[in-house]
């Protein structure tokens, strides 16, 4: 039991070194959309829009947002996305570690801090 529970914790600890070396972590979704301009005149108003043009869309206090990428970001953003798929899956390998090892007794001895304001 005590091996497994070695076991456990240096995979954890192994995954959250992983989780903390994500650097360009964005969670969104990315979209490239045309758009017309102010300009009454412009070519745009006719069909040919502007575009395309990148943004990443982001939830924030239930409402989405459209946050504009300008084009030299565009390879930092995808990739911070791709980040994003990774942490996620970095963070259930670590949810289904922490709910082993809560099983096995060890949860609490194995990091929790006894911080009141985390409980929900």
């Amino acid at each position: 039991m005590e091996t497994n529970v070695s076991r456990l914790l240096e995979r954890r600890k192994r995954l959250l070194r992983k989780l903390a070396a994500l650097k360009l972590v964005v969670h969104g979704s990315y979209i490239e959309r045309f758009s017309t301009c102010a300009r009454k005149h412009c070519a745009c108003h006719q069909g040919d829009k502007h575009g395309p043009r990148s943004y990443v869309v982001i939830y924030r206090n239930a409402q989405q947002r459209q946050v504009y990428v300008p084009q030299a970001q565009v390879r930092a953003v995808r990739q911070g996305l791709r980040q994003d798929e990774q942490a996620a899956d970095l963070l259930r390998k670590i949810t289904d570690i922490n709910l082993a090892l809560m099983r096995t007794g060890a949860l609490e001895a194995s990091g929790y801090e006894g911080q009141e304001g985390n409980k929900r």
